[in-house]
């Protein structure tokens, strides 16, 4: 007996949102895809009952953008475990250990059923040592004097609600994907880090902890802000690097303008009708034809390396060995191996020769290189797997060609044929695009965004929002022309 076999009997009872029957309306779709951001927002605005307030410490600190949720909220783990679940799915799928067919409808039930089985196990092991281990999110004594359930008690408590805010987010997400527009998982992106873009721009002296880009203006025009002369090097550099914010806004508006301009780039495979003479159209192999979200992956594979650091280094402590990594009194490491493996995200971490950090200059270098490294090739290796588990593939395009009734004009209706097309392009683009979201990713964490959510998040943000762009005015067409519905697959 296969592993399949073994599992099928778990796999295919694991919950699930129950998939639509027929045409969703517009309008409906729109309605469950606020509904669940609405609900997002709820729920990250929610604190853990018991939680010892000023005592936590956000273990994925900057690259809270990128998995989303609120640190101390029942969303505490965000998007993390349905990421780690993914990865581990993309690379067992990627080396073929799992010999499941996604087009066959069983190895699809038990592949879902899988996914969420994962979920649920990462959920585990991602809130349990934040709970009972290093205290990062301690329990509030005063509260188990009251329930008379102990320390140990109020920390099970915060547990259970870690569990359930993971397994929330989980069935959102599918409620978002099956009924809504988009993915849930890019929605929650985008909320996360519109809500600190807005913080950025807007946050007014003294509601937040740093002031927005507009005040600060304000304040240097009206004199209330002092920076010095500009004619000066520290004028220069408050201006364009501290309170002036400059280079942040310039790098902001170029991530946004190079991102679109990408998504744009493409070559068009033209593809006419077998059967309704006149009938012409083309499938375009984007630029960025993975999209960016196999960059969530490689982000969350650094996450998941900085949180077995800090887990490692809240247990062991002073023994730690060194050439694994030394923590400073922020909980950063400062040296070792984790420190080289921790991506730059900010610009004071790299930019020594103004005296914002204190490591040696070919410390820092081989750390930028270190982290080059990681999200080139990760973003080209995760962007292969992304393209072949979900269907973006030469042979499964090929098929859904074929499927839709088109076919490439001079050349056989046949989907061998179509594939060997397909296989000119895609996989070369598929790489090319992945290594060049990761580039943009290191070089926009590295000079710095407005309200510090980080190069990648706004990456993610822009590129899933022009793609929910696009699918908004997909369906839109549909609902006009409902032969369109026929022709791509209702």
């Amino acid at each position: 007996m296969g592993w399949k076999e073994a599992a099928e009997p778990v796999l295919t009872r694991m919950p699930a949102v129950q998939r639509p029957e027929g045409h969703i309306p517009f309008k409906r779709k729109l309605g469950w895809t606020a509904g669940i951001l609405v609900m997002y927002f709820f729920l990250t605005n929610i604190t853990l009952f018991g939680l010892q307030t000023g005592g936590e410490s956000d273990l994925y600190g900057q690259f809270r953008s990128i998995l989303a949720g609120s640190q101390g909220s029942i969303l505490q783990l965000g998007i993390g475990p349905i990421v780690t679940a993914s990865i581990v799915l993309q690379l067992l799928g990627g080396a073929d250990l799992l010999g499941l067919d996604t087009n066959d409808p069983r190895d699809q039930v038990l592949y879902q059923g899988l996914q969420k089985l994962l979920v649920v196990v990462m959920v585990v092991l991602t809130g349990f040592p934040m709970v009972f281990a290093g205290g990062f999110l301690p329990a509030d004594p005063a509260v188990g004097q009251q329930l008379g359930i102990g320390t140990t008690g109020v920390e099970t408590l915060i547990f259970a609600q870690i569990f359930v805010g993971g397994v929330l987010i989980l069935f959102m997400d599918e409620v978002v994907s099956k009924w809504g527009v988009g993915s849930g998982v890019g929605l929650f992106i985008i909320a996360g880090v519109s809500q600190q873009l807005v913080a950025g721009l807007f946050a007014w002296p003294g509601l937040g902890q740093t002031n927005g880009l507009i005040p600060t203006w304000i304040g240097i025009a009206t004199g209330s802000i002092s920076i010095g002369s500009p004619l000066t090097s520290e004028g220069l550099q408050a201006l364009f690097l501290d309170q002036g914010q400059v280079l942040a806004l310039v790098t902001t508006v170029l991530i946004f303008v190079i991102v679109v301009y990408a998504e744009s780039v493409r070559v068009e495979i033209p593809l006419s009708h077998a059967r309704v003479k006149g009938a012409r159209g083309r499938f375009p192999v984007k630029l960025i034809y993975a999209s960016v979200l196999p960059m969530i992956l490689v982000r969350a594979l650094q996450a998941n390396i900085q949180f077995l650091g800090q887990i490692l280094n809240s247990q062991l402590g002073g023994g730690m060995p060194a050439w694994l990594g030394q923590y400073g009194s922020d909980g950063q490491p400062i040296s070792g191996l984790f420190y080289y493996l921790n991506p730059i995200q900010t610009r004071n971490e790299w930019t020594w020769f103004l005296g914002t950090t204190s490591a040696e200059p070919w410390e820092v270098l081989l750390r930028i290189g270190v982290d080059l490294t990681f999200m080139v090739i990760g973003g080209a290796i995760f962007a292969v797997f992304w393209v072949e588990t979900t269907g973006m593939g030469p042979e499964a395009t090929a098929r859904q060609i074929q499927n839709s009734g088109m076919q490439i004009p001079g050349f056989r209706r046949n989907p061998q044929v179509i594939e060997k097309v397909m296989e000119r392009y895609i996989p070369q683009v598929t790489v090319i695009g992945g290594a060049l979201v990761g580039l943009l990713a290191v070089m926009a964490n590295m000079l710095g965004t407005i309200g510090q959510v980080g190069g990648t998040g706004l990456l993610l943000t822009v590129s899933i929002t022009y793609k929910l762009y696009e699918e908004i005015a997909e369906e839109q067409l549909m609902e006009m022309h409902p032969m369109m519905r026929q022709m791509f697959g209702d």
